[in-house]
């Protein structure tokens, strides 16, 4: 496969999870679509890798870099999900436009 192919999937799917970030209110759409940016951004880091090594084998920095990429994605979403569940416990409601009310 060509890695235009792989380019234009994750420009769908950052464009997608952007549109889900500025159009959702709720909290658990919105970490969906941060995470569909993440791995957007996953696709085209092994996408860039194997394009520039593909005679190399042993050099895996793309893979290297999806992986810090999940990592952290991995600690957003505990985060994340800590965040909306305190929400929930306060407000009865996981509505984005709740957070500016828990102000101290």
């Amino acid at each position: 496969m060509l890695v235009n192919q792989f380019l234009f999937l994750g420009a769908i799917l950052f464009c997608i999870g952007v549109y889900g970030v500025l159009a959702r209110r709720n909290g658990v759409l919105v970490l969906m679509s941060i995470e569909l940016i993440l791995n957007s951004v996953n696709i085209n880091l092994v996408a860039f890798g194997t394009m520039w090594h593909a005679t190399d084998a042993s050099n895996l920095s793309g893979q290297v870099f999806a992986l810090f990429v999940i990592a952290i994605a991995a600690a957003e979403v505990g985060v994340g999900l800590a965040i909306v569940l305190m929400l929930y416990r306060n407000r009865r409601s996981i509505d984005i436009d709740d957070v500016d009310l828990m102000r101290g």
